[in-house]
Order: C-alpha cells, then sequence, then structure tokens
C-alpha cells in the first residue's frame, strides 16, 4: 500500500510538472509576420528616425514615427475594449550632455499598459527602440530607415500587444517603446525612473533590440537562433551580498540571469523548434542596450536579439562600396524569423502573468550533512512549488522536485556543496514564476 501511494504521489508530481497551457501555443499561431511586415515598412518609411530629428513633419522623422505607434496602440486598445492605458513619458535632455546630444531634445516614449487583474503593480515589460542613426550619430537629418536595428524590435512590441490584449493577465504587461537610444540610453534611463517613481514592481524587462537579421556578417544563416544576454549580478547589489557569494555561490544567479533561464525554459517548452543562447555578459563585448538603464536602477532585464549580426547594415550611411550594400534597409530583414522572436517574447510575458509571484525569501541549510534543506515564503496564489538544483557548472536549471502547498523541504541524498538550488512558486495551470536563488542561510 506504501508502495502503492508513493507511485501515485510521483505520477501526480510529474503531470503537475509537465503541464502545458493550450493558450501558449494559441498565442504562438497568433503572431502574425505578415503584420510584423507591415509595421516595420512603416517604421522604416519615416525616413529617419533619430532622436534629434523633426517632431513637426506628419510623415518624416521621430515625431511622426512616435504619434504613429501611440495611433496602433490606441487602436489596439479600442479593439479590445480600452484594455490599454496608452500614454508618453518623456524627459528633456540638454544639449551636451554628452558628445551625441548637439541640441536640446525631448526624449519620448510611447507606453501600453495592459492592467494585471490581481497584481496590478507588478509589471513585465517588452521594449523595443523607437530611433535609428546612420554613421555619423550626430547626424539627425540623412535618411536612416532603420529596419532591422530597432524596428523589428519596436514593431514586435506592437504586435505582441495585439496578441495578448485578447487574453487577461493577474500581472500587468507593459508594451514600450523608448527613444534616445543610439544617443546614450536616455529613453530607458528615463523610463526606469518613471517606475521608480511609481514605486512598480517589475517583474523583468525583455528588451528586442535587432530581431529580424537571420543572415550573420560571417555567413552563416540562421533562422532558428537567437541570443539571450544578462548580467551575473545585480549591479545594486550590496557589500554585505558581494562577501556572502565567496562562501555560498551564485556569481551567476542574480535576477536579470534567473529571467534569462526563465525565457530559456519556456521556449524550450513551447517552442522546441528554436535554439535560445543563454549569453553570460550584460549586452555584446564593450556594447549596450535599453536593458542596461534597468539594471542600473536595480530591475531585471535582458536582451533578446538575433544570433548573427551583419555590420554592414547597421548604423551605416546608405551607400554601395566595392560591391557592398551597405545600409539598415527593408530589404535585409527577415519577417518570419522576427515573428519568431515576437513570439518568444509573448509567451513568456504570458507565462509570468499567468504565474505566482515569486516567493520573496528562499532560506537554505546542510551545512555538513547528505541533505539539503529549504524554506520560502509562502505565495497566496500558489497550487505549489518547484524546487530546482543544478550542476555549479550548468547554465541550466537542470533538475526539479514539485511539492504541494508545503514552505519548506529536505532534498535527501542531495548535498549542497555539490549543486546550486533554487524555488519557484507554480500556478493552477502549472505557470511558474521566476526562480529565486536562496538570500539567507538557514542554521
Amino acid at each position: 500500500m506504501k508502495l502503492y501511494l508513493t507511485l501515485t504521489c510521483f505520477i501526480i508530481s510529474t503531470v503537475l510538472t509537465a503541464q502545458t497551457d493550450q493558450r501558449i501555443y494559441d498565442i504562438i499561431d497568433a503572431v502574425s509576420a505578415d503584420r510584423i511586415e507591415k509595421d516595420i515598412a512603416t517604421l522604416a518609411g519615416f525616413g529617419t528616425r533619430h532622436t534629434l530629428s523633426d517632431t513637426v513633419s506628419k510623415t518624416r522623422g521621430i515625431g511622426a514615427a512616435r504619434r504613429w505607434i501611440k495611433s496602433e496602440f490606441e487602436a489596439i486598445s479600442k479593439d479590445c475594449n480600452n484594455c490599454l492605458n496608452v500614454f508618453y513619458q518623456k524627459d528633456l535632455v540638454e544639449k551636451g550632455t554628452n558628445q551625441r546630444i548637439v541640441k536640446d531634445v525631448m526624449v519620448v516614449n510611447v507606453v501600453a499598459v495592459q492592467k494585471g487583474t490581481k497584481y496590478p503593480n507588478s509589471y513585465i515589460i517588452m521594449s523595443g527602440d523607437i530611433d535609428s542613426r546612420v554613421s555619423d550619430p550626430t547626424d539627425y537629418t540623412s535618411d536612416s530607415p532603420g529596419a532591422n536595428d530597432n524596428a523589428s524590435g519596436m514593431a514586435g512590441a506592437i504586435e505582441a500587444a495585439r496578441v495578448l490584449s485578447k487574453y487577461t493577465f493577474e500581472h500587468s504587461v507593459v508594451y514600450l517603446g523608448l527613444s534616445g537610444e543610439e544617443q546614450g540610453l536616455f529613453g530607458g534611463k528615463g523610463f526606469a525612473a518613471y517606475a521608480k517613481e511609481n514605486n512598480w514592481d517589475i517583474i523583468g524587462v525583455l528588451n528586442n533590440d535587432m530581431i529580424g537579421n537571420i543572415t550573420g556578417v560571417d555567413g552563416v544563416i540562421d533562422n532558428r537562433s537567437f541570443r539571450i544576454f544578462s548580467e551575473p549580478v545585480p549591479p545594486t547589489e550590496t557589500e554585505r551580498q558581494r562577501n556572502a557569494r565567496r562562501f555560498y555561490g551564485g556569481e551567476v544567479d542574480g535576477i536579470s540571469r534567473q529571467l534569462a533561464r526563465y525565457v530559456h525554459n519556456t521556449v524550450e517548452t513551447y517552442m522546441p523548434e528554436m535554439n535560445p543562447m543563454m549569453i553570460y555578459r550584460l549586452d555584446r563585448f564593450g556594447r549596450g542596450g535599453h536593458h542596461r538603464p534597468f539594471n542600473d536602477a536595480g530591475y531585471p532585464g535582458i536582451r533578446i536579439m538575433e544570433a548573427h549580426e551583419n555590420y554592414t547594415q547597421q548604423h551605416q550611411d546608405i551607400r554601395t562600396e566595392d560591391g557592398i550594400e551597405y545600409g539598415d534597409k527593408l530589404k535585409f530583414v527577415n519577417f518570419d524569423y522576427a515573428k519568431k522572436l515576437t513570439a518568444v517574447n509573448a509567451i513568456t510575458m504570458a507565462s509570468l502573468a499567468w504565474a505566482p509571484p515569486s516567493p520573496k525569501d528562499v532560506g537554505i541549510g546542510g551545512i555538513v550533512e547528505p541533505s539539503a534543506k529549504l524554506e520560502w515564503s509562502k505565495v497566496n496564489d500558489a497550487k505549489g512549488y518547484k524546487i530546482y538544483w543544478r550542476d555549479t557548472t550548468s547554465p541550466t536549471w537542470d533538475h526539479s522536485r514539485y511539492v504541494d502547498d508545503v514552505t519548506t523541504f529536505t532534498l535527501e541524498g542531495i548535498v549542497i556543496d555539490n549543486f546550486f538550488f533554487g524555488v519557484s512558486a507554480v500556478g493552477e495551470k502549472g505557470h511558474e514564476s521566476v526562480v529565486v536563488f536562496p538570500n539567507k542561510i538557514i542554521r
């Protein structure tokens, strides 16, 4: 009888942990490459979207582009019974703030917020950049279509809004167009400050910057792989936290890295044809993206982008030299690939927005013992929890144990010295929170 009960519990646990949600597959199917192509073409058609470009014209410049983006969000909101709160968030950046700000400019972000039903002050954000540039970052008049960099990411955010606005979520979802990226990440700085001022609890920021190129400058053609950049630990960690890592580990287990692992796991579950590449770096070597200002403010944030870049099409004057066609033109964007990466974002946001909150505190013990003990703070809407562990050299959470509504558990025979551990909360439909790495020691 005891054996029967044990097997039954194991089967129930396996079913719960393997549960998938048909709605996630429906979201993947609903993303449209044709609509993304149309939106990228519209954005590229504004001639230039340089942050310092024309704001008065109805057809050219960043002013026309952001008004169009806002009108698209408003049309989407109208279709979902005004489910989106659409507004501009803006900050003045004065001439001389850096070498790329050659005149005073109002950096204007376009925001669409879909409020959550249970946790309206808890946000998951998908961002794309509005602005574009040519070779000279201070040239705000020359044609700069910016089709891939970064009309692709902006079009992805708009398309995600179209698809996800058909659903209701427990957490709030934000579709965000950021400006001033090429001039010094000013849009992200401004919006991160706005979130702080309004006491937003941000689950994570998915920054999409170039999601439409499949032909690399190295000759590689790949329409399945994409990169997830994430920093190891927050820059806001305290000296005490830094010192604790020397003894307890966690050098690669900060909040942004856990968000990256969440994307990886979600894609492996629902889009196994894709190859998510976790890059253990804040961004490309020596370069930056609009998730960084959120990281600087202490928020989890990652960059999602193509695996193979073509530098002849980035930050280039439109020209042909030595038989090479330079410039970020519409013809170089692969819209089916942009659709795939938009779907990656959409299913990640939906999974997070349908999941319970993460446990706030996770404790671990088992020093000089043949088992690992974990305890965590209760999450009211959790059906249960998943305890994860992995080899210390593994990039992903490779082992897990589902437990019902308890807040302590001992993994017998699992030696604490040999693994890293974490805990997530699991909801009724099987959606999980982001994994929380232990933040206190059980003595």
